[in-house]
């Protein structure tokens, strides 16, 4: 049943103020979000429309792409998956993904919303490999350090962290090269950085202006404009899988890397590195 203001929410929760998960869950036809978030995803999808682009398809595909990348590593044997600013549960979840391959893998569900945490840890209550903790994608080190974590995984063997459409909510572009940069540093040989974010190709100013004021309103605060060589810069030193850095829809892990990738129409890019 889908939310309204009227349900009850957790405490902290003001429905009233957009929330980017609670928005992307729109885009991808689920039933958490409240009105103000089917507002604000309503003028995205709107002027995704403008330029071109459906919101709702790119949010498709890159969830296709967060399953397809799972399923490559655990199929390579990859056993421990740490995902950060998971969002809010939705079909083919990492853990259950990866469980359909390796089936004792381990997931660890990091978000600092507390809409997500409540949903995650109904979810996954009965799950005894699945663990969803608060954490916050500014302090890497805080969530990786976490005793939680590091009694759910073993950091000295191989693991993946997953920042999946969510770098992009760190308005401060040398912030944001640092928390990826943080991360690289804390992958062991073996380990992998799955990391997808907003592309932005050819938008105009004016359309980029409007995205930037609708996501000023949600809790977030603000989304970030950064281009190819901005976010293949957080892949820095790491051996880049299948095509390399490229639109998310065409991301397949048996892809060459090569000429032919639209890198003008805006969107979201997306790349799988291993250390």
């Amino acid at each position: 049943m889908r939310m309204a203001e009227a349900d009850r929410v957790p405490d902290g929760v003001n429905p009233s103020v957009p929330n980017v998960a609670r928005m992307y869950d729109y885009y991808l036809g689920g039933r958490d979000n409240f009105a103000s978030d089917r507002a604000a995803a309503e003028q995205m999808i709107e002027l995704g429309r403008r330029m071109g682009n459906d919101a709702r398809q790119i949010a498709k595909h890159n969830r296709a792409f967060l399953g397809r990348a799972v399923r490559m590593l655990a199929e390579a044997g990859v056993r421990q998956f740490v995902d950060i600013g998971a969002g809010l549960p939705t079909q083919d979840n990492v853990h259950q993904v990866a469980q359909r391959h390796v089936p004792d893998s381990r997931v660890v569900y990091v978000d600092h919303d507390p809409v997500v945490l409540v949903h995650a840890r109904a979810l996954l209550a009965r799950e005894p490999n699945v663990l969803a903790v608060e954490g916050d994608l500014r302090d890497p080190d805080a969530i990786l350090d976490d005793p939680q974590v590091i009694g759910h995984i073993n950091p000295s063997e191989p693991y993946a962290v997953l920042m999946v459409a969510v770098l992009h909510f760190i308005p401060d572009d040398a912030e944001a090269a640092a928390i990826a940069a943080r991360v690289r540093e804390r992958l062991r040989p073996g380990c992998y950085l799955v990391l997808s974010h907003l592309y932005e190709g050819d938008v105009t100013e004016d359309d980029a202006r409007a995205g930037q004021q609708v996501y000023s309103g949600t809790a977030s605060g603000g989304l970030a404009r950064r281009g190819y060589a901005d976010i293949a810069a957080y892949f820095g030193g790491l051996e880049l899988l299948g095509p390399g850095v490229v639109p998310v829809a065409d991301w397949q892990a048996d892809a060459s890397p090569g000429e032919g990738y639209d890198l003008v129409k805006p969107g979201i890019l997306a790349g799988v590195g291993r250390v």
